[in-house]
């Protein structure tokens, strides 16, 4: 009995103790008060996008809302206090997320996701140009 028990409660005790430790030292995801302003930038931005090309509407929004949110982390995380933002990396950034976001949602155009997604980073950029506090 007691060897039974041993081996049915050790390896999850094990598993569960790996990853408390694994887990413990991350801080929990914070996004900045812009972030929704960002969202809706990209989103924006995708129905322009949308209406100058002629494609559909729904997934160049979906792309852009995805393309604005990861431009503002990655503000967070790559820009320095009191610098301004760079322009090639929001568009690369913006690039780079709509492109894996249509290659999520099963979109053929690789390409043109990324265009939208650079064209979000750099509409950000673009309005939003004040140094990070």
């Amino acid at each position: 009995m007691n060897q039974t028990l041993r081996r049915a409660i050790a390896p999850g005790l094990m598993a569960t103790s790996l990853v408390g430790a694994t887990f413990l030292p991350m801080k929990p995801a914070s996004a900045d008060q812009n972030i929704w302003r960002d969202i809706g930038i990209g989103a924006a931005t995708g129905v322009v996008s949308s209406v100058v090309t002629g494609h559909k509407v729904v997934p160049n929004i979906v792309n852009g809302a995805a393309a604005g949110a990861a431009v503002n982390q990655s503000r967070d995380l790559l820009t320095r206090k009191g610098q301004r933002p760079d322009l090639l990396k929001d568009a690369a950034v913006g690039a780079g997320t709509s492109a894996a976001t249509g290659s999520v949602m099963n979109r053929r155009h690789a390409g043109r996701n990324a265009a939208n997604g650079a064209a979000v980073g750099a509409v950000i950029n673009v309005l939003t140009p004040k140094a990070r506090r």
